[in-house]
């Protein structure tokens, strides 16, 4: 692969385990139906990349445009929550068809799995989708995920595909994820207005300039991403040492294309969490957050626990054991972890230190109020 990127950090041709996400623009053309010719030439590389030994996961987008068609809904189905859950009931059933056609014409076997946000937030769910990923892995079979839009609420919900894809590679235990997209990579500006615009090869760090270059805005209208949405799936992916790539899928075999000429976009993970910590640094909800004074922010880069001496604000009603967000002192989002105080007792002892704690709480206390080894930086 070009981008001089050794293969040991990412290759979609020789990483074991791959999730491709595809979304509803390159899927499904303007009158909502499946652009057929190009799924295919996409599943005949998922063939491919099967032969040689490579573990596949699908996160394919579409299925509110298709039921949004067969259902004579305007805005692609999208005018309304209402119309959204009920485009996909339908959708997804053509969608599950398509895939499971198209798959078996090439000797593979397709396994829906259908997600809510809840599954992969909650502790025990996320874990009960990781086996069945992995056991449809072990078996031979490629899991095609999607967001069960059907029963998700704008308060519970992914939002966007590519998020997803980035937590369904933590559950399902990839090193790499690709995004197919209508956009051929992460441009210092918004190239079709700016002439001056470069795409960038590859994003070591997500500084807050690399942030800035992500809008919101969608090429087609049809899905529900952007690429703030893909930025900000590439930090999930990162933060659990998974690397991420925006790859052009407006091209024939795009996967095949990507891996043979580069281009595109690849985000380099800059950790590699696994197991608890992998889970907390997906973690779109919390039940609350702590914001920390420079000391302590500087403290945890180095590994530290987070200690109540270093806690300015507590946010939030949080029990102990939820997950809660740690922000700098100029807000930025430096963490999450695992709460080890209910919200009342943190407020209590936000800024005081171990040996005035007691007397506060009415017992001793806790060694800290974030525990190092159940916190993971962002």
């Amino acid at each position: 692969m070009r981008n001089s990127i050794p293969a040991a950090a990412f290759d979609p041709a020789v990483c074991p385990r791959l999730v491709v996400k595809i979304g509803s623009s390159l899927l499904v053309d303007g009158e909502g139906r499946v652009r057929q010719a190009w799924l295919a030439g996409v599943v005949a590389d998922l063939a491919q990349r099967r032969a040689a030994g490579q573990q596949i996961v699908i996160v394919s987008s579409g299925a509110i445009a298709l039921g949004a068609r067969r259902l004579g809904l305007d805005r692609g189905g999208r005018a309304s929550l209402e119309d959204a859950q009920a485009a996909a009931a339908v959708g997804q059933v053509a969608l599950a068809g398509v895939w499971e056609q198209l798959l078996a014409a090439q000797g593979l076997t397709a396994a829906q799995v259908l997600l809510t946000l809840g599954d992969l937030e909650d502790r025990r769910r996320y874990l009960n989708v990781a086996a069945t990923i992995a056991r449809l892995l072990d078996l031979g079979a490629v899991p095609v995920l999607n967001e069960n839009d059907t029963v998700a609420t704008s308060e519970i919900r992914f939002g966007d595909n590519d998020r997803l894809a980035a937590r369904a590679a933590q559950a399902a235990g990839a090193t790499g994820v690709i995004l197919l997209s209508d956009v051929d990579g992460l441009y210092t500006a918004n190239p079709a207005s700016d002439p001056t615009a470069q795409r960038l090869p590859v994003v070591k760090a997500l500084t807050p300039e690399i942030m800035a270059m992500a809008t919101a805005e969608t090429r087609s209208g049809m899905g529900s991403g952007g690429m703030a949405a893909k930025v900000q799936a590439a930090r999930m992916a990162g933060a659990a040492g998974i690397a991420l790539a925006i790859c052009d899928g407006r091209v024939e075999r795009p996967l095949t294309r990507f891996a043979d000429a580069g281009g595109g976009t690849l985000f380099l993970p800059p950790r590699n969490a696994r197991g608890r910590k992998a889970w907390l640094a997906g973690r779109i909800t919390v039940a609350g957050s702590l914001a920390v004074d420079a000391g302590a922010a500087a403290a945890l880069k180095r590994g530290a626990s987070l200690l109540a001496a270093g806690v300015v604000q507590v946010e939030g009603k949080f029990r102990r054991g939820d997950v809660v967000a740690i922000v700098g002192p100029a807000g930025e989002l430096l963490g999450r972890g695992l709460a080890g105080y209910d919200a009342d007792d943190a407020r209590a002892i936000c800024g005081r230190r171990n040996d005035d704690q007691a007397g506060v709480l009415g017992y001793a206390p806790r060694s800290a109020l974030v525990h190092a080894d159940h916190l993971v930086l962002i």
